[in-house]
Order: structure tokens, then C-alpha cells, then sequence
């Protein structure tokens, strides 16, 4: 059973009802439609906001912030964030209110509701750190907070080994320095810590002369030298890298969980990395190999030679003629469409469990992972990172990514995707792509992310400004496709690639 966390209300209108949460996810608290948990409209509720707070849940971690509200939000009795009497609902979602890490037991009000926070976390063994089902838990519990398996504690008493067993101690994967502090005390697995992130190149190099000394984890990047970087994002880093043997050149990616990877959180990644190299298509970077080691996962990844959309956009002075950005994003629409409708074969897993599934979202389009090739000399984009934000985030292996300290930003992210975490689909990506296209075309993100202003906020409320005022040079056809495709409220207008397409070729 994986950790989880529930929110009891314990006072007001809906006191009683329960939100239980065993995966990453966001919450948007308020009276508006799309809040949820949503808040009634009665006089208890009259000051509370439409969007009044976020709560970014990653069990067992959760964290709250307050988005400017008219009242405030409390926590644990006292108050976190309130706009000033007078400032407008504008104004106070410019103001920065800190986040709140929110342990068990904890109480968040907002107007007259309360919730009472639960936090569970399920007992592992300290000595294999298989995790013990609640019903055995205190048979084999030898210290408080300590616990050991039935299969370790008769080994212990074969040995005749009478000490009880101890906590494993916390440490970096790397350099072994205690991580306790970092980690937190409900987490467990393998971790790098913050110092060491911070020389990826030198953990690279770690697992390469590891993976040559024979690591068995590491057979997939053995005989692999690195060349140079080629880039860098939320989620990890690229290099590319050289077969010593064969010569052929690939792009090398390293990914550093921000949390304690545990077995089940591995697993869970490595499940919808497998369902991601099941994609062939021209417009679909090629995975190839993948593993983890030390709670460090990398990839070898088919190489384009052309580099990142976003690159060659800072090479041309920051937007494309429409010839050649619709070039790109018809390309891309190519490979969203395949990948939303592929049928991804039954994947066997080390446990037995097998996958089965209907299409891949990939959730994180951007020009940052449309990548340039030339395929029989003609150029090629495809898109690259299929998957692989939607897989980290939902094995919790991204942290608490939807508050202030998230390092990717909702530039090209549909309101949908915050309301809807956990369920968005396909045609989020086609609101991307879209997105992309706008960029392309003028430079400009879809909407104006005003500086000091809450992001998060900036997508529920405010709507995408229309392309001819960022450039009126565009032809009006194709400027009124990408507007329509741009409508997130109350829906996406465009739900498959293929429809997009369509219509953006017959508005040229």
C-alpha cells in the first residue's frame, strides 16, 4: 500500500466528507466550478476567493499557499496569506505568500471550513525494506518505529542474533554524507543529495566508470564516452555521448529524483519508460536503453543532430516565418497523433505484474522537447520527452512540483492540467502544440505571465491574448485557428492532433 494522504473536513457545511490522495497530484481550493475540494456559496463562504488556495500533494508530503485571498488562509489557527483591505483580487495574486509544508494532524481552514490533515505512511523493514502489512505490523515491531519483516526476523533468530534491528541510516548515494534532514523522516530509498546534484557531469562520470568496472545496473551505458552537453531542464540533463565500439552517437539522459526513491517509486517509473520505447515514428525521438542506479535513472536516446526547437528560435532572433513554423508543428502534430492512438504491447515487470495500454500523453510539450533531424535530407522535428513528465510526477519522483519552487513552469500548460492533474488528456498536449506554434510565430508565451505574479494562477484566470495583437503581420485565417485551438474555458477546443492539423493546413 503506498503512502497517503487524506483531507477530513472537520467543521462546516460538508463536515464528514473525506479527499484521499495515494498519488502526486494538485488541488485548487475555492468556490469556483473547477475547485476541488470546492467550497459552497453560502454566507460562511462569501469572503473565500474562486481560487483561494493550493494545496500540491505528493505523499507523504503535502504543502499549502495561499493565492492572495480576501480572508486568508489559517493553518493550525494561524493566518498564511491575505491581500491587503482594498487591493483587488489582480493585485494580491501579484503578492508572494510562502509555502507551508503541512504534517499529520495539521488543520487548514479557509472561511468557515476546516480540514484535518492525515498522513499515512506504510512500515517497512529496517532490514530489506519490504514493506510490512498493517495487520503484522506490531508482531514485528522490536523498537518503537522500528520494524522487521518475518522473514528477516527469523534469519536474525537463526544467526541467534539478539540486538533489535536498527533504522538504516539515511545517506547520499553518492558521497554518503547523512541525508536525513533532506530526506524527511517519512521517506525512504535511494537519494543524491542537493550538493551533489549540483555536479551532475561528476555523477555521470560516476556511473560511466562504474558501468566499465561491470555494474550490473549500468550494462546499458557501458562503453559509452561523453562528448559534450546539450541540455538541461526541470527534469534532467543531456549529453551527448559516443559508442566507443560502434561509434554511433546518442543522446545520454540523467534524471535526479528531488525525493527519496523507494522500490515501488522505480518500478512505477520505469513501467511507463518501458511503454515509451514501445513508440516508432519519424516524429518520435527513439528511446532506447534505460535503467536505474543508486536512484539515479538514465536513458540513451536516439541523437538530433539539429538541436531544440528553442535553440534555433535564440539563433533567428526568437520567432520563425509561419512557412517554417507550420513545417515544425505539423511534424509534431504527426507524432502526438500516432502516440496518442499506439497501442503500447503488455510490458512484463520484475514482479510479475504486467502493463497494458491505449496511447501515451506526453503532458510537458514545449520548444525546449521538439528536436530537429534531417531524414533523407529533408528536416524532421520530432517530439522528444514522450511520457516521461507525466511518469515522474506520478511516481512522486518530481517533489512538490506545483508550488513556488517547481523548476518547470506552466508556460505552455492549459488551465486542465492544473485542475485535472492527475486525469488530463491527449488534448492537453494539442493545446501545447498549439502554444508552440504561438511561440514560434511571435515570441511570446500565449499569456502574459506578469512578473511577481503567482504562474499557477496566471493559467486558471487569465485567457490566452489573441496572436495579430502580439503580431498583426499574420494572416488572419491562420491567427483565428490558433486562437480557437488556444480556448481552455471551459474546454479544449481542438481534442485530437489530427483535427488541428486539418485545420491549420486549410487556413493557408
Amino acid at each position: 500500500m503506498p503512502s497517503k494522504i487524506t483531507l477530513r473536513i472537520t467543521q462546516g457545511a460538508s463536515s464528514g466528507r473525506e479527499f484521499a490522495f495515494d498519488e502526486t497530484t494538485c488541488c485548487i481550493v475555492g468556490r469556483a466550478n473547477d475547485c476541488s475540494p470546492q467550497l459552497p456559496t453560502d454566507e460562511a463562504h462569501r469572503t473565500v476567493s474562486r481560487h483561494h488556495c493550493l494545496l500540491d500533494i505528493n505523499p507523504p508530503d503535502i504543502r499549502v499557499r495561499d493565492f492572495g485571498s480576501l480572508n486568508g488562509t489559517y493553518v493550525n489557527g494561524k493566518k498564511i496569506g491575505q491581500r491587503e483591505n482594498g487591493m483587488s483580487a489582480e493585485e494580491g495574486a501579484r503578492l508572494s505568500f510562502p509555502e507551508h509544508d503541512l504534517k499529520h494532524s495539521d488543520e487548514i481552514q479557509v472561511g468557515d471550513t476546516v480540514f484535518r490533515v492525515a498522513v499515512f505512511v506504510p512500515a517497512r523493514c529496517a532490514e530489506c525494506s519490504v514493506e510490512i502489512p498493517e495487520d503484522k505490523k506490531l508482531q514485528a515491531e522490536r523498537l518503537p518505529g522500528v520494524f522487521q519483516c518475518g522473514s528477516c526476523r527469523k534469519k536474525a533468530d537463526l544467526a541467534q542474533r539478539k540486538e533489535p534491528p536498527k533504522k538504516k541510516a539515511k545517506v547520499c548515494a553518492k558521497c554518503g554524507h547523512d541525508v536525513a534532514a533532506e530526506i524527511g523522516e517519512n521517506r525512504q530509498g535511494d537519494y543524491v543529495c542537493a550538493q551533489c546534484q549540483k555536479d551532475p557531469l561528476q555523477i555521470l562520470k560516476g556511473m560511466l566508470d562504474k558501468a566499465k568496472a561491470g555494474g550490473r545496473e549500468l550494462q546499458a551505458i557501458r562503453g559509452y564516452s561523453i562528448e559534450r552537453e546539450l541540455g538541461r531542464g526541470g527534469m534532467g540533463l543531456v549529453w551527448l555521448a559516443r559508442n566507443d565500439a560502434s561509434g554511433e552517437l546518442v543522446a545520454l539522459k540523467v534524471m535526479l529524483p528531488k525525493v527519496a526513491a523507494d522500490e515501488r517509486a522505480k518500478q512505477t517509473f520505469l513501467r511507463e519508460v518501458a511503454n515509451t520505447k514501445a513508440l516508432k515514428h519519424r516524429n518520435v525521438v527513439e528511446f532506447r536503453e534505460s535503467g536505474c542506479s543508486d536512484g539515479i535513472f538514465f536513458f540513451t536516446i536516439e541523437y538530433c543532430a539539429q538541436g531544440s526547437v528553442d535553440k534555433l528560435m535564440q539563433q533567428r532572433g526568437g520567432k520563425f516565418s509561419v512557412k517554417e513554423a507550420m513545417a515544425i508543428i505539423c511534424d509534431v502534430l504527426d507524432g502526438l497523433e500516432y502516440a496518442h492512438n499506439a497501442t503500447i504491447p503488455n510490458i512484463k515487470l520484475k514482479d510479475g505484474r504486467c502493463t497494458e495500454g491505449h496511447g501515451l500523453t506526453h503532458r510537458d510539450l514545449s520548444p525546449h522537447n521538439i528536436l530537429l533531424t534531417e531524414v533523407r535530407g529533408v528536416r524532421t522535428a520530432k517530439v522528444s520527452d514522450f511520457g516521461l513528465s507525466r511518469a515522474f510526477d506520478l511516481a512522486g519522483l518530481s517533489g512538490l512540483a506545483r508550488t513556488g519552487n517547481s523548476e518547470g513552469k506552466p508556460w505552455f500548460m492549459p488551465r486542465q492540467q492544473v485542475v485535472n492533474f492527475k486525469h488530463a488528456g491527449p488534448e492537453v498536449d494539442v493545446w501545447a502544440a498549439a502554444a508552440c506554434l504561438y511561440n514560434m510565430l511571435t515570441g511570446n508565451f500565449p499569456r502574459d505571465f506578469s512578473q511577481g505574479k503567482d504562474v499557477w494562477q496566471t493559467v486558471l484566470e487569465s485567457d490566452p491574448v489573441p496572436l495579430r495583437r502580439r503580431d498583426s503581420s499574420i494572416p488572419s485565417r491562420l491567427a483565428k485557428v490558433i486562437d480557437k485551438a488556444l480556448i481552455d474555458r471551459p474546454a479544449i477546443s481542438f481534442k485530437t492532433a489530427a483535427d488541428l492539423k486539418k485545420a491549420l493546413q486549410a487556413a493557408l
